[in-house]
């Protein structure tokens, strides 16, 4: 209690400057109070949204559940909704199925982006397993329609996303990466013409696929898959789409970091005592070889290619240095270093498969 007195006493000892200062704190009080509640208001009125927006998901006018889809995608890139998914996982992924089912073009892009934000937020674990599960087939039947790039675009990226985070082994990887193979080599029956993907939709499923090649062991892959995938690539810097060139670039520069043309002779050696495998294997090696030294001559000439009519000097710059870092890398070993900020801490990058991770998550985001 004496302590109490004591307080009180020096309280109205001071004099009007300090008397000020109380009242100035007091004030400051007040308002931090203020501060805080508003905060807490804003938060209620975040949760309070994003449910008003998965009730919007019920209703049948199309128009209204783009718009919701869109400000749950938005609210998702704001900040994190770890709270929101966790108590509305199950109702958010089964209602954005449902767009992907009956939904326009614009409705499934939407549903799409949100499915693979949601996959992000759940980190790995049992319920990224479920999303994966639970969204391939229906990613896979919606595929096979390419009414829309934009449509496709997202139903892509976000069967990487929600593989690269859900998947549980290499077989569920090999099984997304050969979808989205399909979607570049389309073949729907004997007498049936498949629409030609365009140049936009191969950079995406390039890119795509690559992103999912950076979690698997090149081990698993014979050297006659690796084969058929250079010469599909290498075809593919000869395009005129500077975007297509430089996936391509990426993609067979990840190749070759993670294929490794050692395994592929060590394969060819390995079968001596059986003369037709052993040949078959040569065969495949010197191939190979010969389609390493093709990649690199069309990738130095990239490297240096001038400028045509018409060209974006930022887009030639760019494929410029993106060539000559895989040149360089295929030539020396060397693979580009890059560091990239995120929350104030560097992330650094040393292969060719870190730096394709990192831009994936980036352009997703």
């Amino acid at each position: 209690m004496g302590k109490r007195s004591s307080q009180k006493k020096n309280v109205a000892m001071l004099d009007s400057d300090d008397a000020s200062s109380v009242s100035s704190s007091s004030s400051t009080m007040r308002s931090e109070n203020m501060v805080f509640s508003n905060v807490e208001e804003v938060q209620v009125d975040k949760d309070s949204l994003l449910d008003q927006c998965l009730d919007a998901l019920y209703e049948k006018r199309g128009s209204t559940r783009e718009k919701a889809l869109s400000s749950i995608v938005e609210a998702f890139n704001n900040s994190l909704q770890h709270e929101f998914v966790e108590n509305k996982f199950a109702t958010l992924l089964h209602q954005c199925l449902n767009s992907i089912k009956k939904g326009s073009a614009k409705e499934i892009a939407l549903a799409s982006h949100v499915i693979g934000l949601l996959a992000l937020t759940i980190g790995p674990g049992e319920k990224a397993q479920e999303i994966l599960e639970e969204s391939l087939s229906l990613i896979s039947e919606a595929l096979k329609s390419r009414s829309e790039p934009s449509k496709i675009s997202s139903l892509l990226e976000c069967l990487a996303i929600i593989t690269f985070i859900g998947g549980e082994g290499p077989e569920e990887t090999e099984k997304s990466m050969q979808i989205m193979w399909q979607v570049a080599h389309p073949k729907l029956g004997p007498n049936v013409a498949a629409a030609k993907p365009s140049p936009a939709m191969i950079t995406t499923v390039v890119s795509a696929w690559s992103f999912l090649l950076t979690t698997v062991d090149g081990g698993t892959f014979n050297s006659k898959s690796w084969q058929e995938s250079i010469s599909y690539f290498s075809s593919l810097l000869d395009k005129e789409d500077r975007s297509l060139r430089i996936a391509a670039g990426e993609a067979l520069a990840l190749i070759f970091e993670i294929g490794s043309l050692d395994k592929f002779s060590a394969e060819a050696k390995g079968s001596s005592d059986i003369s037709t495998e052993a040949e078959n294997g040569q065969r495949q090696l010197v191939h190979i070889q010969g389609l390493r030294t093709k990649v690199l001559n069309q990738m130095s000439d990239l490297s240096v290619e001038a400028g045509g009519k018409g060209s974006a000097k930022k887009d030639l710059n760019n494929q410029r240095n993106t060539f000559r870092d895989i040149v360089e890398f295929l030539e020396d070993g060397h693979t580009p270093e890059t560091s990239v900020k995120i929350g104030g801490e560097s992330l650094n990058t040393t292969t060719w498969a870190q730096l394709i991770q990192v831009y994936s998550f980036f352009i997703y985001l």
